[in-house]
């Protein structure tokens, strides 16, 4: 069983910063693709980011591209999302998801609340 905790969300004004953590357990953490999406009211979940297995390759939505950074520390079964001038349209609860490099279903966690005031 694999388990995903997210944590760092919260208040923050526009233009502030942010980052995010997803702790990983129950299975080798090396062998995810990790990422994050979003959904904010009203609003269907979308792609924020997302990061190989090895830390080699990363993508990103063009909403937060050049905002956003994605990173993880296999050592740690952690993968962040430091996100910096953030505006009011970020706001949303953000998941954390642990795709596997060798196909299967994706394992999401519960949720963190971002939410950016003007």
């Amino acid at each position: 069983q694999v388990q995903l905790v997210e944590s760092g969300g919260g208040l923050v004004q526009a233009g502030g910063s942010l980052r995010l953590s997803c702790v990983v357990s129950g299975r080798t953490f090396s062998s995810y693709d990790m990422g994050w999406s979003r959904q904010a009211p009203g609003k269907e979940r979308e792609f924020v980011a997302s990061i190989n297995w090895s830390g080699s390759s990363t993508d990103y939505a063009y909403s937060v591209k050049g905002r956003f950074t994605i990173s993880r520390d296999n050592a740690k079964n952690t993968v962040y999302l430091q996100m910096n001038s953030l505006k009011p349209e970020d706001t949303a609860i953000y998941y954390c998801y642990a795709d596997p490099a060798a196909g299967g279903e994706a394992f999401w966690g519960q949720g963190t609340q971002v939410t950016v005031s003007s």
